[in-house]
């Protein structure tokens, strides 16, 4: 009786030592997930809030490496508009990421919060920078091994 009992618990021992090792590396997957989820949101976000009417295909090109989908193809289509808008207004957006979050993510699609801080100098601020914060909802799909923006939605500016 006392082997039967020392081979069961033997037996319980190792069920929940190899259950515990899952567990560590199901939560090592999912951290990792969203890392890279949070990395990508942030660059996708950071193209976007950083436009140069010097150097208007860089910026949009950018915005376009991150893109995928009907986002990217929208924004490819209106590339030609938005280059003329930010030359003829000489508009100058800078800005950087302060905050993010993630609030939905699977193994195949994501969605982040980004907060930004920045500045937007144009022609109607006579060239002078103006303060210029941002919230995103950015929607992302993983695609052949990355992460990109499947849609970026304003959710609020206080500039």
């Amino acid at each position: 009786m006392l082997v039967v009992l020392l081979v069961l618990a033997v037996a319980l021992g190792a069920a929940l030592s190899w259950r515990t090792h899952g567990d560590r590396a199901d939560a090592a997957t999912r951290q990792e997930r969203y890392g890279e989820v949070l990395a990508a949101a942030e660059a996708e976000v950071t193209a976007f809030v950083n436009m140069r009417y010097d150097r208007p295909s860089e910026s949009v090109d950018r915005v376009a490496e991150g893109a995928t989908g009907a986002f990217r193809d929208h924004y490819v289509r209106s590339a030609r508009r938005v280059i003329r808008v930010l030359e003829r207004n000489r508009s100058l957006m800078t800005g950087r990421v302060v905050w993010s979050g993630v609030t939905d993510v699977s193994p195949e699609r994501a969605t982040v919060v980004v907060a930004t801080t920045g500045t937007v100098a144009n022609r109607r601020t006579h060239g002078d920078p103006r303060p210029r914060d941002f919230r995103f909802r950015v929607a992302l799909v993983r695609e052949g091994g990355r992460w990109l923006t499947s849609d970026i939605e304003f959710v609020g500016d206080s500039g």
